[in-house]
């Protein structure tokens, strides 16, 4: 997995942790991709919104997000909330490659690079019930590893088989749920890999295409 993908995964905080609100983000990052971003289909037609993109070491637009439903805020599993949200993760398919310096490699994007900036992502927006503040990072640090470890498992019993269609393409997805919510990640028939996690709306019947237009979100 790209290693640089550890370090950007989570979006861009304000103080104290909230996340930053859209109209705070710009579209400058996603209009320097070489890649088209994909969000859901058509079929979805509540609120969209940009979060972030994530860079390597050089500067170039490896991944990012887009969202769907809800903004979510950092909270906890409780009753109450009833946030609905999805996020779509594109990654660029990108082959091992010498860093901008030419001192050293940077490792090849996978599948399991979209399940694991899925699963971080999820996290971000997780906190669990009764924990206090100051234990958070501690568990965040601890959540954030095992979800490295399952991403690079995706063979694995934690993870199932998921058919869902990609520019109406029936494509299959890797596919977990978890307390927190739920996250799946795979690969287009371009070769991009694609990560997507939520929380109150079900993966099931949901549908990727490529967003047009990404400067629509602006």
């Amino acid at each position: 997995m790209e290693t640089t993908s550890r370090a950007v995964a989570q979006a861009p905080a304000a103080e104290g942790g909230q996340q930053l609100p859209s109209g705070r983000r710009t579209v400058d990052g996603y209009l320097r991709a070489p890649f088209p971003w994909y969000g859901l289909d058509e079929a979805f037609t509540g609120p969209r919104w940009l979060m972030q993109v994530g860079t390597t070491a050089d500067g170039a637009v490896e991944h990012g997000s887009i969202g769907h439903g809800d903004e979510p805020s950092v909270r906890g599993e409780t009753a109450e909330d009833r946030e609905r949200f999805a996020v779509v993760v594109t990654v660029a398919a990108n082959p091992v490659r010498r860093s901008a310096d030419g001192t050293g490699l940077l490792e090849a994007t996978s599948v399991s690079s979209a399940a694991w900036l899925a699963g971080v992502g999820l996290l971000s927006f997780t906190w669990p019930a009764q924990m206090d503040h100051t234990l958070r990072d501690d568990w965040l640090e601890q959540q954030t590893e095992t979800a490295w470890v399952l991403a690079d498992d995706l063979a694995g019993e934690d993870w199932s088989t998921l058919s869902l269609p990609v520019d109406g393409v029936p494509t299959s997805f890797h596919y977990r749920e978890s307390e927190f919510g739920w996250v799946l990640a795979g690969t287009t028939e371009q070769g991009l890999h694609l990560g997507a996690y939520g929380r109150g709306m079900s993966a099931y019947g949901l549908g990727f295409a490529v967003i047009k237009d990404i400067a629509e979100y602006a």
